[in-house]
């Protein structure tokens, strides 16, 4: 099983820095077969996992990105 650690530490919308590797973890599950994910969210990345989101225009849901991955067994933290 292969290990794999992301440090996100930008704002959910702005950049596409914590999209990129939240996308980045989504396709590891889908090539890498067995992983084990786990995401740290540091400083104003903590937002990506906030409740409720209104998603601006032309942005992907960070939050439901989160969803998605701690359904397959991500281990998310702050």
């Amino acid at each position: 099983m292969k290990n794999f650690l992301f440090v996100l530490n930008d704002p959910p919308y702005g950049t596409e820095r914590s999209y990129n590797g939240l996308r980045h973890a989504m396709a590891l599950f889908k090539d890498e077969g067995e992983v084990d994910i786990r995401i740290f969210l540091l400083g104003d990345s903590v937002l990506c996992a906030k409740g409720g989101q209104e998603t601006p225009q032309g942005y992907y849901n960070l939050e439901r990105m989160i969803k998605g991955l701690l359904l397959k067994k991500a281990l998310v933290s702050t």
